[in-house]
């Protein structure tokens, strides 16, 4: 491989980064304008763990045929059918009447973003070798945090500026302008089995183990995303009083920690195993560290200060980011390019699905007066578990690498 080709192959990350960023923009923005939508429509928390649910039961039900879906029409073409579709679904926000109207744009919006994290995996599979992945998922796994560091930043700007609605459209058109630079890039895969269209034996995928790991890990792990996705303004809101002017600056703060939390969960285990680690032991010793870390997150119901809140929480989704990024490493490990898209969409189906249950905690624990208490609780417990189901399901992580390329054997 040339010294150009190689180089070039970052574009990919580039490309993947950016869309990521912008999918994080449009799910959070309803987020970050809640206050006020809440005020014009007059929604009530139940209102809004609805949409919230109604969003992740989408994506859960159309990760089941995204991964399968970029595996078998290629990661070209599929990922640029997935951005332009969320991005009209974000723009179709700014048209919305009412409570049934923005259910109906989450759900599209949902559906459409659900393509972008086996495409992202994707990516790192087909264009970067075993030894590069985790460094390129880590650079990748930092575009939500940056999504959600510019959208507490832009967006209640935008819409004091310009209105809610313009802040649903800008981003929006930016996702249109990403799908055309994407059909201008040309870049030469490392894997050639991971560019074409494949057909993916599904009964064989469900029978293995590695996707059992991957899946749990992902359920026990996303709910803890996408329930600070979704309450982490209002927890500032209702902790500290802070106003919608005001509430970005420290959940901004949050997800700097979690990007720097992602870039170091591609950088650990890469150093590891330059140092001679084993893959496993890299991998698993990176997951227990980042486990650790987000166990004192519930001490953010102590503190007086929102800004040492953001400390607590930042450290939390650090940790989270590390975790989630060595995760995706692992997805890396054991499964082939060919796969990989169907095995992590499975995996995300899972994750999706349960962190509803979560979601729709939230309100009920807000409206019966138990607060955040039990929500950070289950937040700090939940990461050591997921590495506990991996090392029972997978006690060896045998890189793909170096068994039979383009197997998957059922254990």
């Amino acid at each position: 491989m040339t010294g150009r080709s190689g180089a070039t192959r970052w574009v990919i990350v580039a490309m993947v980064f950016f869309a990521i960023m912008l999918n994080y923009v449009d799910r959070q923005i309803l987020a970050l304008l809640k206050p006020t939508l809440e005020a014009e429509y007059r929604w009530s928390d139940q209102d809004y763990a609805n949409m919230v649910s109604a969003f992740q039961f989408s994506a859960a039900v159309a990760f089941l045929g995204t991964g399968w879906f970029i595996d078998r029409v290629g990661l070209r073409l599929g990922f640029a059918i997935g951005v332009a579709v969320w991005s009209l679904a974000g723009m179709a926000h700014a048209f919305a009447t009412g409570v049934v109207g923005f259910i109906a744009a989450r759900v599209v919006l949902g559906a459409a973003e659900s393509i972008g994290t086996p495409a992202a995996v994707k990516s790192a599979a087909t264009y970067f070798t075993q030894k590069e992945r985790s460094i390129a998922l880590g650079v990748g796994n930092t575009a939500p945090n940056i999504g959600a560091i510019v959208t507490p930043l832009a967006i209640p700007a935008l819409a004091i500026a310009f209105g809610w609605r313009a802040a649903f459209l800008i981003a929006g058109g930016l996702g249109l302008v990403w799908v055309a630079i994407w059909f201008a890039v040309r870049v030469q895969p490392v894997a050639t089995d991971g560019e074409a269209p494949t057909p993916i034996a599904w009964t064989t995928l469900l029978r293995d183990r590695k996707v059992l790991a991957l899946a749990i890990a992902k359920l026990l792990s996303d709910q803890v995303w996408f329930f600070m996705l979704s309450w982490l303004p209002d927890l500032f809101h209702r902790l500290f009083g802070l106003p919608q002017g005001t509430v970005g600056l420290p959940v901004a703060l949050v997800y700097v920690f979690a990007a720097l939390g992602a870039l170091t969960g591609g950088w650990l285990p890469t150093r590891l195993m330059a140092m001679g680690w084993s893959v496993d032991r890299a991998r698993k010793v990176t997951l227990l560290i980042y486990a650790v870390l987000i166990l004192p997150v519930s001490l953010v119901l102590l503190v007086s200060s929102a800004w040492s809140a953001a400390l607590l929480l930042g450290l939390g989704l650090f940790a989270h980011q590390g975790f989630s990024t060595n995760l995706f490493g692992f997805a890396t490990d054991v499964f082939p390019a060919r796969v990989v898209g169907s095995a992590v969409g499975m995996a995300a189906f899972c994750g999706n699905m349960w962190s509803i249950l979560l979601i729709q905690l939230a309100a009920l624990s807000l409206a019966n007066g138990w607060g955040y208490g039990p929500l950070l609780a289950i937040c700090s417990g939940s990461y050591l578990l997921a590495l506990a189901f991996i090392q029972l399901l997978v006690p060896v992580i045998a890189p793909v690498d170096d068994a039979e390329r383009g197997t998957i054997v059922a254990h």
